[in-house]
């Protein structure tokens, strides 16, 4: 479907964090993805509104089938294993793919996995009762036709977990001290409902704060993390660890879930 007013601005907004290519092209490693490592946690202990909104929406007997697009290590989908008897994993990463299938086996839930990019691979899932999808929202240009296709694979529920604003700013004060470059301050949440309600989906928000505490990960892993997001030297990492708040810099408390019922 073409993008509405709202969908233009939001994959504007996104376009203006692209890294100026005279930076990226001095990088020393690739900035893109993300280490299992960092983000690895025993998601099966967290209990978040957005795990609430997918367990209701789960049947009691536990036979109960979870899609996870953009699984990561599944914080989504693992504490959904109550009432779920499989859980198919959607990533690009195969390292996450592999983190999620060792703590789908230790959960004792059946599982599989799928390699590629939502929605082009939407076609090679099947229906499932719920539908989750976190943190993924900020990755997604055409974010209507992205929606859509999550809504055409659930049969009862979508929940989409986010955080308020963009996740990387976070690192904007240490952009401006290493390279004297602004970065913006968009999009936020509430563009994404009103890119949905663009889209013709009429998606409920809840807004809610995450622990920081909750979860933490090897220092030096955070730092090597943060310097290649900046298309730093490893010689940074004495300045990056100095400069770090805390190892929560990628966690931002400031949440919401958003989620609609199929059709």
């Amino acid at each position: 479907m073409p993008d509405g007013e709202a969908g233009k601005r939001w994959a504007q907004a996104l376009a203006e964090w692209a890294i100026p290519e005279p930076i990226l092209a001095r990088a020393p490693e690739s900035p893109w993805g993300f280490p299992p490592e960092i983000f690895a946690t025993n998601a099966r202990d967290e209990d978040t509104p957005s795990i609430r909104r997918a367990l209701e929406a789960l049947p009691d007997d536990g036979s109960g089938s979870v899609l996870d697009v953009g699984v990561g290590t599944g914080a989504g989908s693992l504490p959904l294993a109550a009432k779920a008897s499989h859980i198919t994993g959607v990533d690009e990463s195969p390292n996450m793919l592999e983190t999620f299938a060792r703590a789908a086996d230790e959960a004792g839930v059946a599982h599989d996995e799928i390699q590629g990019s939502w929605p082009e691979i939407a076609g090679r899932t099947k229906p499932a009762d719920v539908v989750v999808c976190n943190h993924v929202l900020y990755n997604v240009a055409e974010l209507g036709a992205f929606a859509l296709a999550l809504t055409a694979r659930a049969t009862k529920r979508v929940v989409a977990e986010s955080t308020d604003v963009h996740p990387q700013m976070s690192l904007n004060r240490l952009w401006k001290h290493f390279h004297g470059l602004e970065r913006p301050q968009g999009p936020t949440v509430q563009d994404a409902i009103n890119v949905l309600k663009e889209a013709g989906i009429g998606a409920r928000i809840e807004h809610w704060h995450r622990e920081r505490a909750q979860r933490t990960a090897d220092r030096q892993l955070i730092v090597a993390f943060t310097r290649r997001r900046l298309c730093l030297p490893a010689e940074c990492d004495p300045e990056i660890d100095r400069l770090l708040a805390d190892t929560s810099v990628f966690r931002p408390s400031a949440m919401s879930t958003i989620w609609w019922d199929a059709p």
